[in-house]
C-alpha cells in the first residue's frame, strides 16, 4: 500500500486522525517515534525555521527542499501545508502540485486566501482546486477556507459562507475540508453533519475541545499548526534569557534529549 493510500484510509476510520505539525527532519522524527501514523508540516513553522515570516513569504524552492528532507527522513505519510499554492493561476498551481507530488507527499492543504484578509472568489478557488486535483489525483487535497481564521466578513454569516465555500470546493474535487479558526463544539458539529462523508479537519488550540470530544462531534482530522514550533521557540527564549541574565545552565538538566538519543533519531 502506498503512503497516499495509507493516508487516505486514516481519514475514514476511528480514532480521529491526530496530525502533529513538524518543521524539520528532527521534529518529524520525534513525532514519528512517538507513534503517530502520519505527520503534517506547518508552513508557518517552516518559514520561521528558514528565516521568513508567515503568509506566502516563503521562498518556494527553500520550502520544497525542507519538505523533501522531511519526507525522506520518515517512513509515515506526510501531509504538507502548501499555503495558497504559491501561484494565483490554476496552471502555475498545478505545476507546483505536480512538483510536490514528486517529492512523495501523501496530502496537502490548499487555502483560499489570495492574501491576508482577502479570499479568492468561489469560482476562482474552484478552478484552482480542480487544476490541483487533476495534477496529482492520488494526493489528498485538503481544501481550507479562512473565513473564521481571518475574521472575514460579518461574523453572523461566517458559518453559512464557510459551508457554501466548502460545498463548492468538494464539488470541485477536494478530498477533505479544513476550517481553522473554529473552537466551539456547536460549529464543529454543524459542519461535520453537513458533510458526513467528507473528512473535516480542525485546528486545535487552547480553546478547542479534546481530541476525544471532537471525535464525538464528527471531526475526522485534527492538526496543531505552528503551536509545537512556537512552544519550542518559547523554551529556547527561556534558555537565552537564563544564559544572558543569570549566566547559569539549568536548561542542561532534564528534560533533554541525550546526545546518543539525538543521534539515534537518524540511525535508521
Amino acid at each position: 500500500m502506498t503512503r497516499c493510500e495509507i493516508f487516505r484510509r486514516l481519514h475514514h476510520a476511528p480514532p480521529t486522525l491526530l496530525l502533529p505539525n513538524c518543521w524539520d527532519a528532527a521534529s518529524a522524527r520525534i513525532f514519528e517515534i512517538a507513534g503517530f501514523p502520519a505527520i503534517a508540516t506547518s508552513s508557518a513553522a517552516i518559514a520561521y525555521a528558514l528565516g521568513y515570516g508567515d503568509g506566502q513569504r516563503l521562498d518556494v524552492d527553500a520550502h520544497f527542499n525542507a519538505i523533501a528532507n522531511i519526507v525522506a527522513t520518515v517512513d509515515v505519510p506526510v501531509s504538507v501545508d502548501l499555503e495558497s499554492g504559491y501561484a494565483n493561476d490554476p496552471i502555475g498551481l498545478a505545476k507546483n502540485v505536480r512538483r510536490l507530488a514528486l517529492l512523495g507527499v501523501a496530502g496537502y492543504n490548499l487555502e483560499d486566501s489570495a492574501k491576508p484578509g482577502v479570499l479568492y472568489s468561489i469560482g476562482e478557488q474552484c478552478a484552482r482546486i480542480t487544476a490541483a486535483k487533476d495534477a496529482a489525483p492520488e494526493v489528498f487535497l485538503n481544501a481550507r477556507t479562512d473565513i473564521f481564521l481571518e475574521g472575514i466578513g460579518d461574523p453572523s454569516t461566517a458559518l453559512e459562507r464557510s459551508i457554501e465555500r466548502l460545498e463548492a470546493y468538494l464539488n470541485a474535487g477536494a478530498d477533505g475540508i479544513f476550517v481553522p479558526g473554529i473552537s466551539d463544539a456547536e460549529t464543529m458539529a454543524t459542519i461535520a453533519r453537513r458533510f458526513p462523508k467528507r473528512p473535516l479537519n480542525v485546528l486545535a488550540g487552547p480553546k478547542t475541545p479534546t481530541a476525544a470530544e471532537m471525535q464525538g462531534l464528527g471531526v475526522a482530522r485534527i492538526s496543531v499548526g505552528s503551536w509545537p514550533m512556537r512552544r519550542t521557540l518559547g523554551v529556547l527564549r527561556d534558555i537565552a534569557r537564563e544564559l544572558r541574565r543569570d549566566g547559569t545552565f539549568n536548561f542542561t538538566r532534564d528534560p533533554v534529549v541525550s546526545y546518543d538519543d539525538a543521534n539515534a533519531l537518524f540511525n535508521r
